[in-house]
């Protein structure tokens, strides 16, 4: 009688059962960022591919078209395929690659310095990217301002270069030059301090192990140490830099003041969309346009993990 009381005793608790709120904690903490994310980003990009598809002018009721906003764009909009599309090759191409690679290199060179200057100049490379709307104004619209004031015309007429002021961002050959400096100036973002973070927490044993394997200057050393290290860091880099140059479509209308721009000169796919969705209130082509672009950003984001994602994780 004694060993059962003394077994009943030991004998733990039964676990009581986990409730509703335990079992089912990860969809509970997973719900805002659903419903948010669905509410602004999958229902709009579903609703501008719907759109696309159809005829729609803000005021009437969207009619069904099928393809003929895309065909249009591909063969009977002469803007789109001689100004707009190779306009946005170059300025991708120098901005988005350029500056990406100049972000890498302006990390690689803070991460050779000491600390506090490193963090001074860290401040000084990302501040123009917070304050790049400021800075318009307060900087490169005054410095290319088209009168004697303008910073750049006092300096070359006093220099005698020129005889007369320039209006520099509304002549066609020198608006996509200035934009993409001003671009380029503003390219210092988020993925900087990313790949900054990245090359200063490389592991320094691995550069002794490589010089003891025959790297013999900092160029290999970058090339077979600092960058496969870098990874995650390069690769959020690189999608920051596609945003960031995206993000920058519109940077054409600001210098020039207007929509399309002078000939076309700066004309992006940014800035074709804002013309044809709300200045000529044809959103359905201006949808059109969108997808198109939101494929060729996918597709650079695609290229852009298989160059610098783990092998492991492809």
């Amino acid at each position: 009688m004694s060993n059962k009381t003394s077994a009943a005793v030991i004998a733990p608790p039964k676990a009581p059962k986990p409730g509703f709120t335990q079992r089912h904690s990860v969809f509970i903490l997973m719900a805002p960022f659903v419903f948010l994310f669905t509410l602004f980003i999958v229902i709009p990009v579903v609703v501008a591919v719907l759109l696309s598809f159809t005829y729609f002018n803000t005021i009437q009721f969207p009619t069904f078209v099928g393809l003929d906003n895309y065909v249009t764009l591909f063969t009977q909009d002469s803007v789109f395929m001689q100004y707009v599309l190779p306009n946005t090759l170059l300025f991708s191409v120098v901005v988005g690659v350029g500056g990406y690679i100049l972000s890498f290199f302006m990390a690689w060179s803070l991460a050779q310095i000491s600390k506090r200057p490193r963090t001074i100049l860290a401040i000084i490379l990302y501040s123009p990217s917070m304050t790049s709307g400021v800075m318009m104004s307060a900087i490169w619209s005054v410095l290319f301002s088209a009168d004697k004031s303008g910073y750049l015309n006092y300096i070359l007429l006093e220099l005698g270069v020129i005889e007369l002021p320039i209006n520099w961002p509304a002549t066609q050959q020198y608006l996509m030059p200035i934009m993409i400096l001003v671009s380029l100036w503003s390219s210092m973002g988020v993925g900087f301090l990313a790949m900054l973070a990245g090359v200063l927490n490389v592991n320094r044993e691995l550069y002794e192990a490589a010089h003891i394997d025959g790297v013999k200057n900092r160029f290999q050393e970058i090339l077979y140490v600092t960058v496969p290290s870098c990874r995650p860091q390069m690769l959020f880099g690189a999608v920051m830099a596609i945003v960031n140059t995206f993000q920058n479509g519109s940077i054409g209308v600001q210098l020039s003041g207007s929509n399309p721009t002078p000939n076309y000169a700066g004309q992006l796919m940014v800035t074709h969309i804002e013309d044809f969705g709300f200045i000529r209130y044809e959103m359905g082509y201006a949808a059109a346009v969108s997808v198109v672009l939101l494929v060729i950003v996918y597709g650079i984001s695609v290229l852009a993990k298989k160059l610098f994602a783990d092998k492991d994780e492809e």
